[in-house]
Parts: structure tokens; C-alpha cells; sequence
């Protein structure tokens, strides 16, 4: 769908340069002399690489739609992950370094949506939260609760996070899978 330059949004995902991009950030800019332009930062959803330009309002882009597919997270193949498509329950095979680091929270029957360009997957979303075990946490220093102080922990799935104090081996807690960050204790 083609779109004018003046109406790329944050979110926005172009066919441009021969790439597929998406928008960041974007600026409408109204210099006093010639015409508006939309300064856009661009996001390259291959490689990830950054790009700046310049769209005038006269000037159209091809704006790309991805489709969206629920898979189910099956098990890890030495560095391949496997998912089922939750509606034909093919399988699809991606490599460890597709996902990135977030691939530790991935467990057994986790639900995570794909995003597809022509049949092709370009991008993963995690769920937002998931609960892990603490398995390593350091013991809390008496003197240090005046200030709000974290100290680290090592969950289950080997990642390290800085939890609070009162935080213990043994517990049950949720994980913001973006910002490998503490969200609160399990219920």
C-alpha cells in the first residue's frame, strides 16, 4: 500500500532501499522556507541497522503489512528452535540467534507471536511477563534497607537479574522479558 511521506507514524513498516524498514521515531518538520518534510529514523528489520532520512509530503512510500501468527514453543534443537503454528500445526524451525538472548525465557508450551513478511519470519514477540525460580540469590546485608538496593539473582534459566532484598532462594517471581527486569513476586 503506498502512503505519503507526511503520514509515516512510529510503528510503520516500508519497503524502502530494498529493505524492509520500520519507522522509530519521526519528526514533522515546517522549515520557513520550502516545503514540510518528515524527518524519519528508520530501523532495518534484517540486519538492524539505522537509517535517517528525509520524506517530503509529495513523495510516496511503500507501506509493508506483516501478518501476525500465534506459535507454540516446542523445544530447543541443538541451536534451532522449534514452534508449531497453533492453527495448521506445521512446525517452523528458527535459529537461537533469531530470537537473541530472550530465547533463555522461552519453556514448554509458551505461546510467542511471529511476525511474517510473505510466508518469511522477520521478527518474535515474547510474552510479556514469565514466572522463573530463583535458584542463586545473595544473602541480604542488615544496614543496607535505609536505601532501595537490589542485589543480583541467577533465575532457573541461568539468566542474572537484580532483584529486591527480601527476594530468597526458592521463590517464584516474574520477569519482564524486554527489560530483563523484576516485576514482582509470583502469585
Amino acid at each position: 500500500m503506498k502512503i505519503n511521506g507526511n503520514q509515516i507514524t512510529p510503528g510503520n513498516v516500508l519497503q524502502h532501499k530494498g529493505g524492509l524498514w520500520v519507522a522509530v521515531k519521526t519528526n514533522a518538520v515546517k522549515p520557513g522556507k520550502g516545503g514540510a518534510f518528515n524527518q524519519v529514523e528508520l530501523k532495518n528489520l534484517i540486519d538492524g541497522t539505522k537509517l535517517n532520512e528525509r520524506f517530503r509530503a509529495d513523495e510516496t512510500v511503500d507501506k509493508v503489512r506483516l501478518d501476525q501468527k500465534d506459535f507454540q514453543f516446542l523445544y530447543a534443537e541443538g541451536e534451532n528452535l522449534i514452534f508449531m503454528d497453533l492453527e495448521t500445526y506445521e512446525q517452523l524451525e528458527l535459529h537461537e540467534d533469531f530470537v537473541g538472548e530472550r530465547a533463555a525465557f522461552l519453556q514448554d508450551g509458551i505461546t510467542v507471536t511471529v511476525e511474517l513478511y510473505e510466508g518469511k519470519p522477520i521478527g518474535i514477540t515474547l510474552p510479556q511477563h514469565v514466572t522463573l525460580e530463583i535458584v542463586e540469590a545473595d544473602p541480604v546485608v542488615k544496614g543496607q534497607t535505609a536505601a532501595s538496593s537490589y542485589k543480583p539473582a541467577k533465575m532457573e534459566n541461568g539468566v542474572r537479574i537484580m532483584v529486591p532484598p527480601f527476594v530468597t532462594t526458592g521463590e517464584r517471581i516474574v520477569v519482564d522479558t524486554n527489560e530483563l527486569t523484576y516485576v514482582k513476586r509470583a502469585d
